[in-house]
């Protein structure tokens, strides 16, 4: 397969070239300008942010793509799907909200908002697929019925899959929270009791009711039912003990195989382009209501329509930059992959991998700087 193009553009500034425009020439360099899109309905995929995580995307970057498909006569929407676990985007409600309270108005965006899987999360499309795991995928509804796709991503590390890249940002996020489920019961996270010291935290995260208590007040210990537990993994990344674990590593990357088939759902048979902002790389998922010290400094901005490569160059961009001080990495091994080094249980490779084995793309990529 032919080496896919990916653009990338630093984040130097000067006085007569901001970011926003920065990000405008990119998107026409990288040929998002010469996409048909005139008159059709165009889903911008992104992520709005968990009240409390201040590592989203600003809404500034989404008006710069915004008004580039407007110029091209589409007719854009921002949107996501509703998640799986505790927090202020379990339904179409609170998402909105959120997603107003962090900044992804009409007013600051140029463009409405649409919860891909409406109300509660069951509104969706059964999209058929090849996979190797799968044969169709539980897409929001309003996501299927638009007739192309853009992702913006912040790409970031992850605690179930390694990186949250394009792949995730697709697949997990335009899921319905039916399809979540059907993405993560594979993972069934268990806890290392040596570790443990009771503290609740992840209870309080679980939102399945699978997570109890037993021993006494001062040595008590979590216990995860996996009857109920769906595999979020949200008490694995707000575990700070590194008491809640995930399962077997095939878990891990039967979730990365899962996302990836479900990216595949998303893109297949219609339009897409992809944009990757590789700054404030914390090292978990925007879903959470934190965010923790970035891992590195800031990259910058990666753009292409193949959303394999765009992992890929993305990822290989993070491992070459060194590592800050004061991060949850202090005092870790080194191995030469800053996302194994940050989550030890996962391996990020599968998903991208994966990927290009089912057709999406290739790891293979040339890189422009714009």
């Amino acid at each position: 397969m032919e080496k896919a193009k990916i653009y990338f553009t630093n984040l130097r500034a000067t006085g007569d070239r901001s970011l926003p425009q920065k990000l405008c020439k990119l998107l026409e360099r990288a040929g998002m300008m010469d996409m048909d899109l005139q008159g059709k309905f165009t889903a911008v995929k992104i992520h709005f942010g968990e009240l409390g995580n201040l590592a989203y995307l600003r809404p500034n970057y989404a008006k710069v793509v915004v008004d580039a498909l407007k110029e091209m006569g589409a007719m854009p929407f921002l949107t996501d799907c509703n998640t799986l676990y505790v927090g202020t985007r379990r339904n179409a409600l609170e998402h909105l909200e959120t997603a107003y309270l962090n900044g992804f108005s009409p007013l600051q965006t140029g463009c409405h908002v649409i919860i891909g899987d409406g109300l509660v999360g069951n509104d969706h499309v059964a999209v058929p697929i090849e996979g190797e795991l799968l044969q169709e995928a539980l897409i929001g509804r309003a996501i299927m019925d638009a007739e192309a796709v853009i992702s913006m991503t912040h790409f970031k590390a992850h605690e179930c899959t390694g990186i949250g890249g394009v792949l995730k940002n697709l697949g997990m996020g335009c899921g319905s929270t039916a399809g979540k489920r059907v993405m993560h019961n594979d993972g069934k996270p268990a806890v290392n009791e040596d570790a443990c010291i009771g503290c609740g935290k992840c209870a309080s995260q679980c939102a399945h009711g699978a997570i109890s208590f037993h021993g006494e007040k001062k040595r008590r210990k979590a216990f995860i039912d996996h009857e109920k537990c769906v595999g979020c993994g949200r008490c694995v990344g707000v575990c700070r003990d590194m008491a809640a674990i995930g399962g077997p590593g095939s878990s891990f990357d039967a979730l990365n195989k899962k996302i990836s088939e479900y990216a595949l759902a998303v893109v297949q048979n219609r339009p897409h382009f992809h944009i990757s902002f590789v700054m404030d790389l914390s090292p978990y998922c925007d879903c959470h209501p934190e965010n923790d010290a970035p891992l590195i400094a800031d990259v910058g901005i990666f753009a292409g329509f193949d959303p394999v490569a765009l992992d890929q160059a993305c990822a290989d961009a993070c491992n070459k930059m060194e590592r800050l001080p004061g991060t949850c990495l202090d005092g870790r091994p080194h191995t030469g992959d800053l996302f194994h080094d940050t989550h030890p249980t996962t391996d990020w490779r599968i998903g991208v991998q994966h990927a290009e084995k089912i057709g999406l793309g290739t790891t293979a990529y040339e890189l422009i700087e714009v």
